[in-house]
């Protein structure tokens, strides 16, 4: 019982969202490709947070090991795990929502915002929010480093496993609610074309070879981790807060003018970040009055 106490949340939260995955992948075995190589870099992932932990007093104690612990290890199965959905989400869930959500756009605002939004483009605009939107990319791991360089180890394991869980709640509403965003499904619609002045459209093309197409608009992640961020921020370190705010502003405007996600998308991510702060909140907190009773 004693390697329970040792799992912090964010560990645990790892091995049962790869525990389902592998789940997810071995239910429909039959519609899946590349199942094999799936599986092998699930339990990879998996192997190596048991190892972590099994192994959790050594690792702390090295500086390189806790860094790939409690930094680079989170980072790698954010990024692994979303590469993966490319191969799970359209074979378990064929059928994409979009219809649904621009109808739903439509019905709230009269028309197709990122239509709309062609109104206000300039390169000087695009420039600025397609930068805006790739500080999303920035944003978690800045301000769980500020925290891990200030030894601040409590609030670095809360901020870590609130963030990891918004992640894996996104990936699971992507699976739930498959849609390919704006850019794919309207863009016979918009008569201009996103143009920045130096930046812009290398990232763009850069995210598109990097994100490839896999139904990931629904819930905005974008939305849900800027705001889950901000409000961690919010609450250990003002000055980041306040210092990040306006990009983290610009970033959820970002999502609809560059055309990633519908307007819908960016509700949806803002109840994902309140139902992260919500549940994983109470839970972190159950967690911590249980491990302070079993020491």
């Amino acid at each position: 019982m004693k390697i329970l106490y040792r799992l912090r949340p964010a560990d645990s939260l790892t091995i049962i969202f790869l525990l389902f995955l592998m789940a997810v992948s071995l239910g429909f075995h039959d519609k899946i490709p590349r199942l094999k190589i799936l599986l092998l870099t699930y339990s990879a992932l998996f192997l190596f947070q048991l190892f972590l932990v099994k192994n959790h007093e050594a690792v702390v104690k090295n500086r390189i090991m806790d860094t790939v612990r409690s930094i680079v290890f989170p980072v790698l199965c954010v990024l692994v795990i979303f590469d993966s959905l490319e191969w799970v989400v359209q074979h378990i869930n064929p059928k994409d929502i979009d219809p649904l959500l621009i109808r739903l756009d439509y019905l709230i605002f009269r028309g197709y915002p990122t239509v709309m939004l062609e109104s206000i483009q300039t390169p000087l605009v695009t420039e600025i929010l397609q930068l805006a939107y790739t500080s999303y990319y920035f944003l978690p791991i800045s301000l769980g480093v500020i925290l891990k360089l200030q030894k601040r180890e409590g609030e670095f394991d809360r901020t870590v496993f609130l963030i990891l869980l918004c992640f894996y709640l996104s990936y699971a509403g992507y699976m739930l609610f498959p849609a390919l965003g704006p850019r794919y499904t309207m863009n016979h619609l918009h008569s201009q074309e996103l143009k920045g002045l130096l930046t812009a459209e290398p990232i763009q093309e850069f995210l598109n070879r990097l994100e490839g197409i896999k139904r990931d608009a629904f819930p905005s992640g974008h939305t849900a981790v800027a705001l889950v961020v901000s409000g961690l921020a919010y609450r250990y370190h003002k000055r980041f807060f306040y210092i990040t705010l306006p990009v983290v502003a610009m970033l959820i405007f970002s999502t609809v003018y560059c055309r990633y996600h519908y307007v819908v998308d960016v509700f949806g991510g803002i109840i994902l970040a309140a139902i992260t702060f919500l549940v994983g909140g109470r839970y972190y907190g159950y967690w911590e009055v249980r491990n302070n009773t079993n020491h």
